[in-house]
């Protein structure tokens, strides 16, 4: 049984709802957020990186960073650009990227399904964006970045995201990257609704956003250190939640700095006599199944076929394709023992393009693998055998805005 409880949010008037949206904090850079910024006073980047208002050699984790953040979210309510809703209810948020479309509902998840994994996960996160995370929410006391979550299938809740958002919506603008974004206030007398067919839901997933949710988490559980009766709002976190059906997965593609030591031959028959046949292509090579990976190495594209004996393992998580070029080529024949933290590789996520990793190997790279993209069905079945996909699985588009929605705790 599944918690989901609607709440009182604190959010932008209607005006201002577009200059307030922002992307996510964390993928951009600071440079990047400064220059986003620019002619934008209102965008929720001024509170999740508060640091782009502050002398660029002020380190990302100092006091002053967060002092700021709380700063600019009280400013946005003392200057009338933000308001508090005077009841809790739910919202819908629809986000409309080429032609596709993905409604969510929006509410609080609990932190108690969490950590008795009924809101299951598939990454593993870091302790130091963990913390950052959790002070910026106990400093600002609100969660102010949704978590991305998503339920397999709830036909009462499919019927009321058909019927409500034939109404008309309280936002509804598009983003600077022609992202659509609709969102609708649902009436108060369809709380019990919501609330009661989320119970009948099992479980739900993490798609995107697993910093976030584990910083709120951990906010709350600082706070019922002090003591608390269950229904303070610190017990539940900021959430989108979506039908996985509707949920569009993109291509996370590999970058490598460097063959180990391998010229460009030596590393094709490498690849060859690891994963499986190679065969050279006219041009630009997208995979267009499971198991096929794109290769681009010394101006050439070429299509690797992996080996059915390397693609059959038990575990769901060492089915991925990411998983068996990390166990059987990367880590072996590279070096590249621990994606996470080996500066020989970087990680792009196919909205940028093939053409982009093009680039960089004719700028500063050796080699890119292009990757099929991981099914949404792979996601939670790896989620629901507890097991944990390698860094850099899946890449949502389109993504979530922050600032439309913040959850005071």
């Amino acid at each position: 049984m599944i918690t989901v409880k609607p709440f009182a949010a604190f959010r932008p008037k209607k005006e201002y709802a577009q200059e307030c949206a922002a992307l996510p904090y964390d993928v951009m850079s600071s440079e990047e957020a400064r220059e986003e910024v620019k002619g934008k006073p209102y965008s929720f980047l001024h509170v999740d990186k508060a640091e782009i208002d502050l002398d660029t050699s002020v380190d990302l984790y100092a006091d002053e960073v967060y002092a700021k953040a709380k700063e600019n979210l009280c400013r946005l309510e003392r200057d009338g650009i933000y308001e508090t809703e005077k009841e809790k209810t739910f919202y819908l948020y629809r986000l409309v990227m080429d032609g596709r479309a993905q409604t969510g509902i929006v509410g609080c998840a609990s932190i108690d399904d969490y950590l008795e994994n009924r809101i299951k996960k598939h990454e593993l996160t870091r302790a130091d964006k963990e913390a950052d995370r959790c002070r910026h929410v106990d400093t600002c006391s609100a969660q102010t970045g949704p978590i991305f979550l998503a339920y397999k299938e709830n036909a009462t809740l499919d019927t009321l995201l058909a019927t409500e958002t034939q109404k008309q919506p309280l936002y509804d603008f598009y983003s600077d990257d022609g992202v659509r974004h609709t969102v609708w206030r649902c009436d108060t007398t369809l709380c019990e609704t919501i609330e009661q067919a989320f119970e009948k839901t099992e479980a739900l997933y993490i798609a995107d956003g697993h910093h976030r949710a584990a910083s709120a988490v951990k906010a709350g559980q600082k706070r019922r250190a002090n003591g608390y009766n269950g229904t303070e709002e610190f017990n539940y976190f900021l959430s989108v939640i979506f039908p996985a059906r509707d949920l569009k997965i993109f291509d996370y593609n590999r970058l490598l700095y460097d063959l180990n030591g391998l010229d460009e031959d030596e590393f094709l028959k490498a690849v060859e006599k690891r994963l499986g046949s190679v065969t050279k292509k006219a041009g630009v090579y997208k995979p267009e199944s499971r198991h096929t990976v794109g290769l681009y190495v010394k101006g050439n594209w070429y299509e690797v076929a992996l080996k059915e004996e390397i693609c059959n393992a038990a575990s769901p998580a060492k089915r991925l394709d990411c998983a068996i070029l990390q166990n059987e080529f990367l880590s072996p024949v590279l070096g590249i023992a621990d994606p996470r933290t080996d500066k020989r590789i970087d990680f792009v996520g196919g909205i940028r393009g093939l053409t982009y990793l093009e680039k960089r190997c004719n700028e500063d790279a050796k080699a890119a693998f292009a990757m099929y993209p991981t099914a949404m069905s792979e996601l939670t079945d790896i989620a629901d055998a507890g097991e944990i996909m390698p860094p850099k699985s899946t890449w949502f588009e389109p993504k979530l805005r922050s600032g439309i929605f913040i959850h005071k705790i």
